[in-house]
This record gives C-alpha cells, sequence and structure tokens, in this order.
C-alpha cells in the first residue's frame, strides 16, 4: 500500500446515469480485491450515503463533511469516516446543499476538498462520487483526485454531457496547472438485445474512446439494484450477479493504474 491513496472522481454532470451505483460497486470490487478503499459522497443529495445504509449520518449534526469543506484544517477525514463492511465512507450531509454558495466566494473555493484530503493515508483507494452537476463541488472533485471514471448511458444525451465534462476538464488544467486524467468509461444500465439508440451510442462510445480509454459495459440487472437498496455493492450483497466480473475487471484496471 502507499502512503498516498489513488484518488478518482466518478464524474459526469447528466443525472440519471447510474454514478452513484457505478462508484458503489467499482469500490466494491476494487475490496473485493483486497484493496482499502475510502468511498466519499460529495452530492449534496446523498443517494450514494442513503444507498450504503446511512441515513441517520446524512442528517447528522456536527461535525461532518460539510464543516470540513468549509474549514479543512480544522476537521480531521478520520472523525469524519464510517466504517462500512465492505470499504470505509465519508458521507454526504445535507447541510452541503449551501455549500457551493459559500464556496464561490472563500478563499481556495475549488481546492477545499484537496486541502481535507491531503493527509489522507491508509488506503489503496479514494473514490469520490461527484453531484451531477459541474458547479463547484465537483471542480474540487476533480482538482482532488486528477483521475475521472465517466459513467453513461447508451443514449444519445450522453454525447453533449460528456463533451461539456471534457471542456469542464481543460478549463480546470488550464486555470490551476492540473493534470486530470480521463481514465475510463463506464457505460451503465445497458439492456438487451439492444435497440438502434443504444447500439448506435455503443458504437459512438466505441470509435470516440477505445484509442484513448477503456470502455466497459455493465449491462442493466436488477439485483445490482436491490443490492444498491440493501446498502452494498453486488459483492456485499447475498445474491449472485453475472455483471461481477466485468466490474472486477474494472477495478483490476486501476489497481494496475497505481503508481
Amino acid at each position: 500500500m502507499s502512503n498516498k491513496p489513488y484518488r478518482l472522481a466518478v464524474s459526469n454532470q447528466k443525472g440519471g446515469v447510474g454514478k452513484s451505483t457505478v462508484a458503489l460497486n467499482i469500490a466494491g470490487a476494487l475490496g473485493e480485491r483486497g484493496q482499502n478503499v475510502l468511498l466519499v459522497d460529495l452530492d449534496p443529495q446523498g443517494y450514494l450515503t442513503s444507498g450504503v445504509g446511512l441515513d441517520d449520518e446524512y442528517t447528522a449534526p456536527s461535525p461532518n463533511l460539510n464543516d470540513a469543506l468549509k474549514a479543512p484544517g480544522e476537521h480531521a477525514v478520520g472523525d469524519l469516516v464510517v466504517a462500512h463492511e465492505e470499504f470505509d465512507v465519508l458521507p454526504a450531509n445535507i447541510d452541503m446543499f449551501s455549500l457551493e454558495q459559500e464556496l464561490v466566494s472563500g478563499m481556495r473555493g475549488r481546492e477545499r476538498l484537496s486541502m481535507l484530503l491531503e493527509d489522507v493515508t491508509g488506503y489503496d483507494f479514494l473514490v469520490v462520487d461527484c453531484p451531477p452537476s459541474l458547479g463547484l463541488l465537483t471542480d474540487n472533485a476533480l482538482l482532488a483526485c486528477e483521475n475521472v471514471l465517466i459513467p453513461a448511458e447508451a443514449e444519445d444525451t450522453s454525447i453533449r454531457a460528456v463533451e461539456l465534462l471534457f471542456k469542464q476538464i481543460d478549463s480546470l488544467e488550464d486555470n490551476f496547472g492540473a493534470s486530470i486524467q480521463e481514465e475510463a468509461l463506464v457505460v451503465s444500465n445497458v439492456d438487451y438485445p439492444l435497440d438502434g439508440e443504444q447500439q448506435g451510442m455503443l458504437e459512438w462510445f466505441d470509435d470516440t474512446f477505445s484509442d484513448r480509454i477503456p470502455v466497459f459495459e455493465i449491462r442493466s440487472r436488477a439485483v445490482i439494484k436491490r443490492a444498491f437498496n440493501a446498502g452494498h455493492s453486488i459483492f456485499g450483497h447475498d445474491e449472485e450477479c453475472d455483471q461481477a466480473d466485468e466490474l472486477l475487471r474494472i477495478a483490476d484496471y486501476f489497481i494496475e493504474e497505481q503508481p
């Protein structure tokens, strides 16, 4: 285990692409491979926090992630982390809905997560579930992680969403001197047999990205949703899922990417 964890932002500003489910199951797959993982929910909606059974943490009083991002030097991550049977979790908090407004006027408003995570050690991977927007919280995740996994669905609207994300990454690199790497694209909720739109989009993803980054495909399975609703990835759930091998393949890719 390296002193500093490999940081991975799971980001797409388009809602409904299975972003939190992808983040949860990749964290679970990394854990299944023996990696020590911290899963961070940076989305004020707290969907991932609820998905791992931490509804009480989402409404918990101070100190919480909202406080830590307001004043990174005053709160240790270790005091905010909650243990889960598959990985550790840094849960979102309902107070984060007003956080972006404060970050706009605050000093280093796009670097608070970097500051907060600077001294975090003891993990192999740190996986950040971003909000479904291109606001300051997502900027914080992109700058703190500098490695991005893009979840998408095989529908035409994904093209615009991915293009906007790439434009935002370019802007952050220009303004902050960062080097943000698009590491992989995961197409989720793929239904077979494919309709014309899905077939066309899978071909577009392959044509556009396959020579730059790997494109993975997760098929739609009810068991994935049941596992999420039960507070687990599919690797902590009591039902088998035929998509486990593909998720483990994604985990293996990132394990190999570690410095």
